[in-house]
């Protein structure tokens, strides 16, 4: 049995042919899958079990660990987020024995590529939880999360565009359709350097409180578009029948507040489409708030907002370059990816 808390990269070493009188693999259910995903705000986990074309959540667990805070200015990540973020995976490592998982990725994101001690902090969290944390590029980044979440892609012909918006970067992928049902082929990507973390800590602290934070709000969205600006010009020009699809907790969090839900729901949100025009005028109404204000509102509440009014600019920059009609919000993304990419490794039909 594998190790449950090793990570598994690829290309994963060839096994010995099954036996012909055996039944196909995809079959078998006893495998269970996992998947974590430590970005620069938070930690999240997927417990998964393959079941027919699909898999089956049987456990899952979310933290906001802030393991980026105060990262662009001293670039490197502070104790007390190394603390805060080694304590989830401690749980993390906890659910993936009790629940038997038999095959485990894990995957550390921008935060980790960009700190000078993002490797000792890995050395820790294997040495502490045991989880083999594997620091990954932004292209295998962009990938996983098409891989998890491409399925909500409205139908059509054009070509679309991903994005996820993290907490210190933000991937958007130009996408072509799929042959026979497969995910669609990726034409270019790109990563900024701006997440809801490092686009917040760009401005001064209360900028986007004050008289001027509407300023502040045109600020950030400009210096988003900039670092945009070099993927825009490759972007094609006919555009006709082109969809936009965006995963990342602001989207989430932006469709929650336009269903005007009184907590947070993922039925709900998870594959909605929203009028473009919508979510401007929600930015705007966002960005115009003060903490105060942005804390009163369901779904936001005080732990996103602070850093949901640079969630709204990036998405708006997004949305200049790339003027759909509808945005489709995924609550889903690169632990999907991961759990997907694991599964078809071994023959599931995911």
């Amino acid at each position: 049995m594998a190790n449950p808390l090793a990570a598994s990269p690829p290309p994963r070493p060839a096994e010995p042919a099954a036996d012909p009188r055996s039944p196909p693999r995809r079959q078998d259910s006893r495998h269970t899958y996992g998947a974590i995903d430590l970005g620069t705000n938070n930690c999240r986990l997927l417990i998964a079990r393959p079941t027919g074309d699909n898999f089956t959540v049987v456990d899952a667990f979310s933290r906001v660990v802030r393991l980026g805070e105060g990262l662009s200015v001293t670039g490197r990540l502070g104790q007390d987020a190394m603390d805060r973020a080694v304590a989830a995976l401690a749980i993390c490592a906890d659910k993936l024995r009790r629940r038997h998982v038999t095959l485990a990725r894990s995957v550390a994101t921008e935060a980790c590529r960009r700190a000078a001690n993002g490797r000792e902090f890995a050395e820790r969290v294997r040495r502490e939880t045991g989880i083999a944390m594997e620091i990954i590029a932004p292209q295998e980044e962009a990938r996983l999360a098409v891989l998890g979440c491409h399925k909500l892609l409205e139908p059509g012909d054009g070509p679309a565009l991903i994005f996820d918006i993290g907490g210190g970067s933000t991937e958007l992928v130009l996408v072509e359709p799929g042959e026979d049902d497969r995910p669609p082929r990726i034409r270019a990507w790109w990563s900024a350097p701006w997440g809801v973390v490092s686009l917040t800590e760009s401005e001064s602290v209360g900028a986007s409180d004050g008289d001027n934070r509407f300023e502040a709000y045109a600020r950030m969205k400009a210096r988003a578009k900039d670092s945009f600006s070099r993927f825009a010009e490759i972007l094609p020009a006919d555009r006709d029948g082109i969809r936009l699809l965006g995963t990342s907790g602001t989207v989430t969090t932006l469709a929650s507040v336009h269903l005007a839900l009184p907590s947070y729901d993922r039925r709900a949100v998870d594959g909605l489409h929203v009028p473009i025009d919508d979510m401007r005028r929600i930015s705007t109404m966002i960005a115009e708030m003060d903490f105060g204000g942005r804390s009163s509102v369901p779904c936001i509440g005080a732990e996103r907002a602070d850093l949901v009014v640079a969630g709204c600019a990036i998405l708006e920059a997004i949305l200049d370059i790339w003027p759909a009609d509808r945005l489709g919000v995924a609550d889903r993304g690169i632990r999907e990816g991961i759990l997907r990419s694991m599964m078809a490794n071994d023959g599931y039909p995911v």
